[in-house]
């Protein structure tokens, strides 16, 4: 009895040391292929950062390849652990805008008149986010600003592919602006925002509703780190930080495949550029092309890449990509020209970088007011880390306090 309870003892013992160096190499082989720039902030920060959803991310496919739980699953709930405290200056309450839930964040202190109101759409790349993975955002914006913030909680891929995501946040949208009034918001001065894969949605939703009838014109626009075209993953920003968290060039086309098909077997040829049409290719290259990047962010080095034959097949699979309703930068003039006064962050070390200095640009060509601020030596995701202790990034505050005194300003 005693040498078979060692012996289980001792195979215990070896599974967990097998499992623990599976996860390790896992980590070590993911975080070998990563690349820190030396000007980003806190780089040290930043590769803790990293290891961490690294080891998310293998301990998921591991508990799914015993059916445990899906690696999304499991991804999901560890971003949504961190709980905050009590907010003594909000009201907080969840609801149902139509068939969405929402959280609403409404300021205690009493106001003169209408407030500013914010529809707010998380990032997390169609697949990961939720109300509470930007519940610190959401209360810093109301709080900081004196507005009532209003954050969707969508439908997320792969279960829920376009155009339901999409739907949800326009669903969500019209019905704050048609109720505004009931939350103490002037309908006049309601601003959608959102980051990452949010701020794709913000500007879709911002462009869908410049010719709605019967609804309050949308106040302003405001796109942090936005992913707002999926025709070209070679442009200076994807060549220069491919590898840098906490957004790789592939992941960035893979959560887009996510969005649109629920699977992301077409990746190479989407990162190639196989599923563009030339007659496409030529009509947008007057608003997305590398020429239109302002030379300083071509410095740290912009090799052109030769275009690749259309593969007509991977186009029918995907054509929803070129359209504006998942790459918003392409839409056309006449509704780029009635859009509202928008605020772009970008990041110098994220891929989604000339995304936003692309849209920068067309807004800016149509007299749409544009204010953009730059973080300098911040990477994608940078403003959701402002507050993690002695994981916190000063950029990241700063930028979110530029944010909040564009929203002050309107």
């Amino acid at each position: 009895m005693g040498f078979l309870h060692a012996f289980l003892v001792l195979l215990v013992a070896a599974l967990l040391a097998a499992f623990l160096l599976l996860v390790l190499g896992s980590i070590y082989f993911d975080y070998a292929n990563s690349e820190i720039p030396p000007g980003v902030e806190h780089p040290a920060k930043l590769r803790i950062i990293h290891a961490t959803l690294i080891g998310a991310s293998v301990l998921g496919r591991i508990l799914e390849n015993l059916h445990i739980c899906t690696q999304i699953q499991f991804v999901r709930m560890v971003r949504n652990s961190r709980k905050l405290g009590k907010e003594n200056a909000l009201f907080i309450k969840d609801a149902k805008f139509k068939h969405v839930p929402v959280r609403i964040y409404q300021p205690k202190a009493p106001s003169a008149g209408g407030r500013r109101g914010i529809v707010f759409f998380h990032g997390g790349g169609w697949v990961f986010g939720s109300i509470q993975t930007h519940e610190n955002i959401c209360r810093y914006l109301a709080r900081e600003s004196e507005s009532v913030v209003v954050s969707v909680e969508y439908r997320l891929a792969p279960e829920h592919k376009y155009p339901a995501p999409l739907n949800d946040c326009l669903a969500a949208t019209t019905h704050f602006l048609e109720t505004a009034e009931d939350y103490g918001v002037d309908n006049t001065r309601v601003i959608i925002a959102g980051d990452s894969a949010g701020g794709c949605m913000t500007a879709c939703i911002s462009q869908s509703l410049v010719n709605r009838p019967g609804l309050a014109k949308v106040r302003a626009q405001i796109l942090i780190y936005p992913g707002l075209q999926a025709v070209d993953f070679n442009l200076p920003s994807y060549q220069q930080n491919h590898a840098v968290p906490i957004l790789f060039r592939e992941r960035a086309a893979f959560y887009i495949l996510q969005h649109v098909n629920g699977e992301a077997s077409l990746l190479e040829d989407i990162l190639e550029g196989s599923h563009v049409p030339v007659d496409l290719r030529l009509k947008y290259k007057k608003w997305l092309s590398a020429e239109n990047i302002p030379s300083e962010f071509k410095t740290r080095g912009y090799k052109p890449v030769a275009t690749v034959p259309c593969d007509d097949e991977v186009y029918n699979k995907v054509k929803v990509l070129s359209s504006s309703e998942c790459s918003p930068l392409l839409a056309d003039n006449a509704i780029v020209r009635l859009l509202p006064e928008t605020c772009i962050v970008t990041c110098e070390y994220d891929v989604l970088r000339d995304d936003g200095l692309l849209y920068k640009k067309r807004l800016e060509d149509n007299g749409i007011a544009v204010t953009w601020y730059h973080i300098e030596n911040g990477f994608h995701g940078i403003l959701t880390f402002f507050d993690r202790d002695w994981l916190n990034f000063p950029s990241g505050k700063r930028g979110l306090d530029k944010i909040v005194n564009f929203i002050k300003s309107l």
